[in-house]
C-alpha cells in the first residue's frame, strides 16, 4: 500500500502548500482511493505538483462533515467525473464549535455554494452502516460509542428553535483496509480516520469487530489532541500505546503535544507526516 499525504496543517516539501486540513492519497492493490479532500481545492495543486493522477481515482471516502476534510470535494469533482464519493447520510448539517462558553458565528460544518450542492447530485453514496467497497477495504459508518475515557472537543447542532443540543459525531466513520502478504509474521489492518472526535480507541474497538482475529497493524488519523493536556493526555496518549500497532502516523488536529508524546512512547513506530510525505507499507 502506497500512502501520501495531499492536504495537511504541515508540511517539509518547498513544492507543496499545507492548510488546515486534510486529504490523503491511498494506493492499494485492488483500489485507488482519495481520502478527506481538505479545506479547498490545494490538495489538488499538491497532487499536480506530486504527479499524482486523481483522474484516475476509484473512489473518495470522506471521514465526517467539517469543512476541512470537505473544501475540496467540488473541484474533484470537475477533475474527476466518475469515481463516486462516500459520506455519511448525517454529515450535512450545520455544527458549531465553542470557545470560552461562546458559540462559534461560522458552521465548521460543509460550507458548498447551492451551485456546488446541484452539481455534486448523483455523486455522493450516502452511508450509515459498515459498509464494504471490497472484501478487503471497509468504510466503518457511524462508530459505535464506548465507554473508554475520549478527552475531546464538543460541537453543537441549533435546532429550529434555537435550541442547542449537542452533535454526537454520527456522521463520523473511518477507513479500514487489510493488508494481505507475509512479511514475517503476516500484515494486518490499516485504519485511516480524519479527526477521531469520537475518540481513537473507539474506532480501533469497531475495526476489531469488523475484522475479528486480526491485528491492527496501523492507524493514520487526526486525533484531535491539541486541546487536550496533562493527566488527560498521557491517559488517551497510554491508551493509544497499549495497542501495540507496528505503525502511528498522527496528523493534521492531533496537536504538536501529543505528537511528541508519541513519538516518546513509541519511538520509530510513530511516523508524523505533513503534506508531500510517501509511506510506502
Amino acid at each position: 500500500m502506497r500512502i501520501q499525504i495531499l492536504s495537511e496543517n504541515r508540511t517539509n516539501h518547498t513544492e507543496c502548500m499545507a492548510e488546515h486540513g486534510l486529504a490523503v492519497y491511498i494506493e492499494t492493490d485492488e483500489k485507488t482511493l482519495v481520502f478527506d479532500m481538505g479545506g479547498s481545492q490545494l490538495y489538488l495543486d499538491n497532487a499536480d505538483k506530486l504527479k499524482i493522477d486523481l483522474t484516475q481515482a476509484d473512489a473518495a471516502v470522506i471521514s465526517h462533515g467539517h469543512y476541512d476534510h470537505t473544501g475540496g470535494i467540488p473541484s474533484f469533482c470537475k477533475l474527476n467525473k466518475n469515481a463516486p464519493i462516500y459520506i455519511h447520510k448525517e454529515a450535512f448539517g450545520a455544527t458549531y464549535g465553542m470557545e470560552d462558553g461562546k458559540l462559534d458565528e461560522e458552521s465548521c460544518g460543509i460550507r458548498w455554494t447551492e451551485e456546488e450542492k446541484k452539481m455534486l447530485q448523483g455523486r455522493l453514496i450516502l452511508t450509515e452502516g459498515p459498509l464494504w467497497l471490497t472484501n478487503d477495504i471497509v468504510i466503518s459508518g457511524t462508530i459505535p460509542k464506548t465507554d473508554v475515557f475520549t478527552p475531546t472537543e464538543q460541537f453543537y447542532i441549533k435546532g429550529q428553535d434555537g435550541e442547542l443540543r449537542p452533535d454526537e459525531m454520527n456522521h463520523e466513520q473511518f477507513l479500514a483496509i487489510r493488508l494481505k502478504g507475509d512479511r514475517e509474521t503476516g500484515r494486518g489492518i490499516f485504519i485511516f480516520s480524519g479527526c477521531s472526535h469520537t475518540g481513537v480507541i473507539p474506532c480501533i474497538s469497531y475495526a476489531k469487530e469488523l475484522f475479528p482475529g486480526e491485528k491492527i497493524l496501523g492507524l493514520l488519523a487526526g486525533m484531535h489532541l491539541y486541546h487536550t493536556k496533562g493527566d488527560d493526555l498521557n491517559q488517551i496518549l497510554d491508551q493509544i500505546a497499549a495497542e501495540e500497532m507496528e505503525y502511528v502516523i498522527p496528523v493534521h488536529c492531533t496537536g504538536m503535544e501529543g505528537i511528541c508524546g508519541l513519538k516518546l512512547r513509541l519511538g520509530s513506530r510513530c511516523i508524523p507526516a505533513g503534506v508531500g510525505d510517501q509511506l510506502i507499507f
